[in-house]
């Protein structure tokens, strides 16, 4: 069992490109983007509306395809299967739909869908407690038996927060959690990604990771209490990789939006 990080453990980008079809081709939104992630980090990305922050986020999470080279843990993202990734990243999507009357809990388990057997076989006790902490850490153990349609948008957020948490991965990617969170819950968020980020995580594979997260926030004030590591994109293409506080003493995030970030923060 491997417990320390390895030379290839992380994510690599290497000229990474990438797109939406559209008539007449692909529309292009991420460029030549290079850079490494390293196992424990905690990465925000930043830039104004439409730089590419979502995009770059589907492209980690195998959700979008991509020209260049993407490896997670020394292994071409190609090469991985759905259950695979499933095993090593979980994703917060910024939009979560609502197409049925689950309740809460069932919602959370889903998350543990690949560690109980892929639907072959049945949540254990194991599998229950851990659904039972998710719902605790999200504040929702007294809406456990509620239907989602029944929910409002900030406890949703929360419901899809426990249920990417429940898949147990190594690798959390987040798109805006903080979205229909009041200021006692956003609070919270952050208390808890900064404690889980200490944390490691055991893959189905018998190997440990520490816990890696990556998250866009619009939130500069949030992204920097988070983050040790920021990505900057804009224009599609990654302006700055490296800590937060020398983004800040080199004034890249007054380039990245355009206009003197000091004065929100």
């Amino acid at each position: 069992m491997r417990t320390t990080p390895g030379i290839t453990d992380g994510i690599c980008l290497s000229h990474v490109c990438a797109g939406y079809p559209a008539a007449g081709g692909t529309v292009p939104v991420l460029r030549d983007i290079s850079c490494r992630i390293e196992p424990g980090q905690r990465v925000c990305i930043l830039g104004e509306n439409g730089c590419g922050k979502t995009t770059l986020l589907r492209v980690l999470s195998g959700l979008l395809p991509c020209e260049g080279e993407l490896r997670i843990d020394g292994r071409e993202v190609r090469t991985l299967s759905r259950r695979e990734m499933a095993s090593r990243v979980a994703l917060l999507t910024q939009f979560s739909h609502v197409y049925f009357a689950y309740r809460v809990w069932e919602t959370v388990m889903l998350g543990r869908f690949l560690r109980i057997g892929g639907g072959y076989g049945a949540p254990g006790a194991s599998d229950r407690e851990l659904v039972a902490r998710c719902l605790e850490r999200t504040g929702l153990t007294e809406l456990a038996d509620r239907p989602l349609t029944e929910l409002s948008g900030g406890q949703l957020q929360r419901v899809f927060l426990a249920r990417a948490w429940a898949q147990e991965t190594p690798y959390l990617l987040l798109d805006e959690p903080t979205n229909h969170l009041d200021l006692r819950y956003q609070a919270a968020l952050a208390e808890d990604l900064l404690a889980w980020s200490a944390g490691e995580t055991v893959t189905p594979d018998g190997e440990t990771h520490r816990n890696t997260l990556i998250g866009v926030f619009h939130d500069v004030r949030l992204a920097l209490r988070l983050a040790d590591v920021l990505l900057v994109l804009k224009e599609g293409r990654l302006l700055y990789a490296g800590p937060k506080e020398a983004a800040l003493a080199q004034g890249v995030l007054n380039e990245a939006y355009g206009l003197d970030v000091t004065p929100f923060l």
